[in-house]
């Protein structure tokens, strides 16, 4: 009998974590010569799952969110209700409940059944290779293709990110046409903390995942004002998201305890391309706000 799609794929040998540091010419290889492979994959995990599977949709969003964005969308004259859930913790960063927190433990159920899929998925590695993270956008090499994840990641994009993202930073609108994203885990001693660095995004949106019996300390994220020299340290809530211009300031410190995972989104325009250093904050009529930009997808992620 020959063997299933999922099967060949669960067979393979991931690249070494020395080869995907150093950019090996074969890892790209792999992850190429297997597209196909991993992609049917994941379908037929998926179908595999059904009967225990978890329905992936806006219902694990905050209510209030949900609620808020659907008005904007129907009546963009009233995003006030979405403004209203926002809070500026520091300066050009906000903090709003995107999960909510007793539904966070089916979605980690669900995150959990990934991993134990057995199909190979690609760390993020632009900054540090995260033993327990995965690519989640297509655009990427070794991507979460499982087409129920794949549904909701562009929801939490198109439907919820990209407008608030809109009505908080105006000058991003048409920087915001291309998405990326990532799952990263942290963990004492292994993977624990993130340097000081910029994003390659116009926007960028940082989703805890923790449960409100995961407790963690240390983890605080420093976001660095350069015209005070001021540092703003932050600790995610299970569930809240920060959101921010990606060159914005920004860096993890160590966690000491526990374990914090997350979801990290991008936005930025095609070919790369971001809003210049000091952009002029243009007048955006609601109505622009709340709508999806239809440009293809640039082939290649930004790490």
């Amino acid at each position: 009998m020959s063997a299933t799609q999922l099967q060949r794929a669960r067979a393979l040998t991931l690249p070494s974590r020395e080869a995907m540091l150093s950019r090996a010419p074969s890892v790209q290889q792999f992850w190429h010569t297997n597209k196909a492979l991993f992609s049917d994959a994941w379908k037929e995990w998926q179908a595999s799952q059904q009967g225990d599977a978890l329905t992936l949709d806006s219902s694990l969003l905050d209510k209030r969110l949900r609620d808020a964005v659907a008005q904007a969308w129907q009546d963009p004259s009233k995003e006030i209700a979405v403004k209203d859930l926002l809070q500026e913790v520091a300066p050009g960063v906000f903090e709003l409940q995107f999960f909510n927190p007793e539904r966070l433990a089916d979605l980690r159920q669900y995150l959990e059944s990934v991993w134990d899929a057995q199909i190979p998925l690609r760390p993020p590695y632009g900054i540090v290779l995260n033993r327990r993270g995965a690519m989640l956008d297509s655009r990427s090499e070794g991507y979460l293709a499982a087409p129920n994840f794949q549904t909701f990641y562009r929801e939490m994009l198109d439907t919820y990110m990209r407008p608030i993202a809109r009505t908080l930073f105006p000058e991003v609108m048409g920087y915001d046409t291309q998405t990326f994203g990532f799952s990263i885990h942290y963990q004492p001693n292994t993977d624990s903390s993130i340097r000081p660095h910029t994003d390659a995004s116009a926007v960028t949106l940082n989703i805890n995942l923790n449960l409100p019996s995961e407790a963690f300390t240390g983890s605080a994220v420093d976001f660095f004002d350069v015209a005070t020299g001021q540092k703003h340290s932050l600790t995610f809530k299970p569930g809240t998201a920060m959101i921010h211009r990606g060159n914005v300031v920004h860096a993890a410190q160590p966690i000491t305890s526990g374990e914090r995972t997350n979801f990290v989104l991008w936005l930025y325009g095609d070919r790369g391309q971001i809003p210049p250093q000091g952009a002029k904050r243009p007048i955006i009529d609601a109505h622009e706000r709340w709508t999806t930009p239809t440009a293809a997808l640039d082939s290649v992620a930004p790490f």
